[in-house]
């Protein structure tokens, strides 16, 4: 017997893909598109690189306190913007748009098995309560797993670090 997906997990799919394709992209995109300008102006790219750290930093650091998983999830992409948008304030666009490229695919991939674990333990999203998902549900974790690891071990991120400090 075939199961007929229901309309929620085809708006769970569109969410995911409106949010991490337009919504996170799109100031990171703005600063690289108006990077002319930027670079006429240092003072303005050290606001722009104090803020990127800031962001960086903090949402890391929120983020180890969160217990919700689509909170942890948002707070990594809060963290991880903070890098790109340090990467472009040490004039380096390039590497902060690869680096977005590359976050994007793997970030719907991590939402999209964010709510197949949401839904394999009947919509709960403390992570405090889930247990044995290797064992609920094996495919999803392996899958993640790989996401998780993929997203940590990035060279454009150390591309970034390594341009900011030959820079400085």
């Amino acid at each position: 017997m075939r199961k007929v997906v229901s309309s929620s997990k085809g708006l769970a799919l569109v969410s995911a893909l409106i949010h991490v394709v337009t919504k996170v992209s799109a100031g990171v995109f703005f600063l690289a598109e108006t990077s002319p300008i930027f670079e006429y102006a240092s003072s303005t790219l050290s606001v722009v690189t104090a803020v990127g750290s800031m962001t960086a930093f903090f949402a890391v650091i929120t983020d180890l306190l969160q217990n919700d998983l689509k909170l942890v999830i948002a707070y990594f992409t809060c963290s991880q913007l903070g890098y790109m948008v340090f990467a472009c304030g040490v004039s380096n666009y390039s590497v902060g748009i690869f680096y977005l490229s590359n976050h994007v695919f793997f970030k719907v991939l991590l939402f999209l098995g964010a709510d197949s674990v949401i839904y394999a333990v009947a919509d709960g999203q403390d992570m405090r309560r889930m247990g044995e998902l290797k064992r609920t549900v094996p495919f999803t974790f392996i899958v993640m797993s790989i996401e998780w690891f993929a997203l940590m071990g990035f060279y454009s991120k150390d591309v970034i670090l390594e341009v900011a400090f030959s820079k400085y």
